[in-house]
């Protein structure tokens, strides 16, 4: 039996955007209007679309096979209208755009070659000799009914355009357009022919593909969960500890699934820098056993721009100039002859080539088998990769989500935006001098205007029902300031203005968003600006749209306890799965331990428990010569616990470091690098709970052997979390848990685990609290803390010294031993 053909599929908009785009990068025009006019045209389609004659038809799908040796070509898309005008039929491709019509004087060559392209499939399907192709540009606040209904060739010629719409009829008889898209498709063969052979190559190379270590426990039974999760195309939950090996638990089932046809491309999605690396080691293992594989790490455009400041645009930026003429060489030569696409080597290879390496590196992601990326490429709506995850558009991805608590937050901040009444106040005023117009002067007052009566109405957080209205006028700013910007494209205040123009389209398009899962509400700012926001408290509707795009996903941490209230932030569905990985972690290595003596509640918090804090931290630091860190839930708790740990114990032979605010990353390194050093001295870090340190770094071995959690991790009460509470509560949930507790206990965690991350680790974990005597905080404590002991601080020096007693005799080490016995005298405990 004949095997049958792989199919390799395209659309017709991306590939006569891919092929034919040519010219300079300009995203001072380009990179605002074109997307918006996309975005808010939609609704002028609509309306074009409905009020056309009973003849019309509108959003027509049409699809072309094309074989070939080796596979089956696919082209599809949708026309957006098409109606017969006597013996010819017409396809019509509509636009909006906020360009100065008038001066149009031929179509983009883009947008006709894709309605060429519609025009050729439907008349080689339909026998026709001849095809019409009409372009209609409308500028976006085009609704005139004299606009929106049939039109007969004499009216859609030029004569016929005004400033609010424009028409480009053009006839093409069907072997001239059969020859077009011919070319097209020969030009497009080179990379469907690569992306074949090369497929082909990477599935055979996983045929043989084995775990690449001995199986720790927990890990085969992750593997399993992981592969079963792709099969069935279902989402999974995994809570396992750290040094487990999520990464290559994950990532190692995931590329298989892939080999077999059950998955076209895995993202790895990730919330810090230093996850990204674990992944990229991951993926490198699997290479170095044989595994042919495409990879590459998305990198912020901040890093990437060989420019101080990015400037997008042929006059500031060398490397915009042509770059569309030069890029799809250089991205064809990476492919072809390199096996890695690290940082380092995309910015070698747009070097060479001379184009943008912020665009180039999308543009080879575009071919890659994995991608390693920041969440927002593809979950936030302002910046997720549109090449993969436009709207209506369905594939198979698998998303591997690590250290998926950090998303809760990361959701709502995605899914939400604001609006701030002083940078309305701010634009008027900078754009006064230029006389920007009646239109534009008019929305801004109008917006200002509604802004200032929310504000008298506004106590200092108030809930509002609905915006719709203020929504109008926002839409018809946008439309305003967009037109401004065309046509000032080289003033010295247009950054400012763009700033202000991304903000409020931000707030347009999440306002589409706003259903159930939102609240609305008006509050003044810690400066005191007044600010409308629109705010996602759960942000599972939306996220899963995303997911949903994708065949499966599985969302991992060393932290997602309690597990149901991952689902309900995470997914709509009722069938998902979760695993609970055991720790593989001998529980002696490690001395777990609350200070039932310490309470860090703000009505607490004086000199006395500050001195209780202090004392604990002293008693686990004196036990042994080492690294410790203590975590506050805040910086004004860590620095008054610090001013009082360095007046009554400051100690010749101990070193302290304090995290500072907005530390810059040469700074963060060089504080991490003090706890990899052979120190002299104890050193002892005081850190963040929630913060850089203390989730997502490895300090293994002798690198950090204790660490102290100080606090529930609660978050400070506000506005914003009062809005929280009340939603859940309201919602049957309790909202005290869903609001303070859980992303709270989260942090608690996180801190707590970078003390054993491998099995040769040992160490002591202090918590200080005396919360966490509670039922409500023990309860999701994860199940390898069951032998965490309750201590005083007369009783916590025996209890740490009994425990590096028996870690040094179980070890063997007589040096140990000596200096336990030297540094504990009998004296002490009498």
């Amino acid at each position: 039996m004949e095997e049958k053909k792989k199919e390799i599929r395209i659309s017709v908009r991306n590939l006569v955007e891919f092929i034919l785009r040519s010219g300079d990068l300009d995203n001072s025009s380009g990179g605002f209007g074109e997307r918006d006019a996309m975005q808010a045209g939609t609704r002028v389609h609509q309306q074009i679309q409905k009020k056309r004659g009973a003849d019309y038809r509108a959003e027509v799908p049409l699809v072309h096979e094309k074989e070939y040796e080796h596979f089956i070509l696919r082209v599809e898309g949708r026309a957006d209208g098409m109606y017969e005008d006597g013996t010819t039929t017409v396809i019509e491709e509509i636009k909006g755009t906020y360009r100065d019509l008038e001066t149009m004087e031929e179509p983009v060559p883009v947008h006709l070659a894709q309605a060429k392209c519609y025009a050729y499939i439907y008349g080689l399907q339909n026998r026709k000799e001849e095809m019409g192709v009409l372009m209609t540009y409308t500028l976006l606040s085009s609704e005139e009914e004299g606009l929106l209904r049939p039109l007969t060739k004499e009216e859609v010629k030029p004569e016929h355009s005004n400033w609010r719409i424009r028409h480009f009829l053009q006839t093409y008889k069907l072997p001239e357009l059969e020859q077009w898209f011919g070319e097209l498709l020969d030009a497009w063969f080179i990379w469907a022919e690569f992306q074949y052979q090369w497929q082909k190559a990477r599935d055979a190379s996983m045929q043989h593909l084995e775990f690449p270590f001995p199986y720790r426990k927990g890990q085969r039974e992750l593997v399993s969960g992981v592969y079963r999760t792709i099969l069935r195309k279902k989402e999974l939950f995994v809570q396992a500890p750290t040094g487990i090996g999520k990464t290559m638990s994950t990532v190692f089932p995931a590329i298989r699934a892939i080999g077999e046809g059950c998955g076209d491309r895995l993202f790895y999605l990730t919330a810090k820098t230093i996850t990204r690396t674990v992944a990229e080691e991951a993926v490198s293992i699997l290479k170095e056993k044989g595994l042919q594989f495409k990879a590459i790490t998305l990198t912020a455009k901040e890093k990437m721009c060989i420019l101080d400041e990015p400037e997008c645009d042929p006059i500031h930026c060398p490397r915009a100039k042509g770059h569309f003429d030069r890029i799809n060489a250089a991205v064809y030569e990476m492919l072809t002859e390199c096996d890695s696409y690290t940082r380092e080597e995309v910015l070698r290879q747009a070097e060479k080539w001379n184009v943008c390496p912020h665009e180039f590196q999308f543009d080879v992601a575009s071919w890659v088998d994995g991608v390693i990326c920041d969440y927002n490429y593809a979950f936030d709506p302002t910046s997720k990769l549109k090449r993969f995850f436009a709207e209506g558009t369905k594939s198979d991805y698998i998303f591997l989500i690590d250290e998926a608590h950090n998303l809760v937050e990361r959701g709502r901040d995605m899914f939400s935006a604001t609006l701030v009444k002083e940078e309305i106040l701010k634009v008027r005023q900078l754009l006064r001098p230029y006389a920007p117009g009646k239109k534009l002067e008019k929305a801004l007052n109008r917006c200002n205007h509604q802004m200032l009566v929310y504000k008298r109405e506004c106590d200092s957080c108030t809930e509002l029902e609905s915006v719709s209205t203020f929504l109008m006028m926002v839409n018809q700013l946008l439309e305003e300031l967009a037109g401004w910007l065309e046509a000032h494209k080289t003033s010295e205040i247009r950054k400012q203005v763009l700033e202000f123009y991304f903000n409020l389209r931000n707030f347009s398009e999440i306002y589409n968003l706003v259903d159930e899962n939102y609240l609305i509400y008006t509050s003044y700012l810690d400066n005191g600006d007044f600010a409308l926001r629109l705010f996602c408290v759960n942000p599972a509707e939306n996220l899963q749209q995303c997911i949903n795009q994708g065949r499966s996903a599985v969302f991992f941490s060393a932290t997602l306890l309690p597990v149901q209230y991952y689902k309900k932030m995470f997914s709509t569905n009722t069938d998902d799965y979760a695993i609970y990985v055991e720790s593989p972690f001998d529980p002696t290595k490690r001395c777990l331990a609350i200070g039932s003596e310490v309470s860090t509640k703000y009505q607490r918090r004086n000199r006395a428990e500050f001195e209780k804090i202090a004392a604990y931290l002293n008693e686990m630091i004196q036990s042994r010569k080492g690294n410790y860190m203590a975590f506050f839930p805040s910086y004004r708790l860590m620095q008054d616990v610090y001013a009082v740990y360095e007046e009554l114990y400051a100690d010749e032979n101990v070193t302290c470091l304090i995290q500072e605010s907005a530390m810059r990353e040469q700074e963060r390194e060089a504080f991490l690098e003090a706890f990899a050093k052979d120190n002299e001295k104890t050193l002892v870090g005081f850190c963040i709970m929630g913060g850089i340190f203390s989730e997502g770094i490895d300090l293994d071995g002798e690198k950090l052997i204790g660490a102290a959690v100080v606090g529930a991790g609660i978050p400070q009460v506000g506005p914003e979390r009062e809005l929280l509470k009340q939603y859940f509560d309201r919602s049957g949930e309790n909202g005290f848990d869903y609001a303070y507790r859980y992303p709270g206990m989260n942090k608690v965690l996180q801190a707590a685990g970078r003390v054993i991350r491998t099995t040769e680790d040992t160490g002591v974990i202090l918590l200080l609290d005396e919360r966490f005597r509670n039922r409500e905080y023990r309860e999701l404590f994860p199940r390898e803390w069951e032998d965490c002991r309750i201590v005083q601080r007369s009783s916590l020096p025996e209890v740490i010294h009994s425990f590096w007693e028996r870690v040094d005799c179980e070890s063997g080490s007589k040096a140990g031993q000596q200096e336990m016995k030297s540094r504990y005298s009998a004296e002490r405990y009498v």
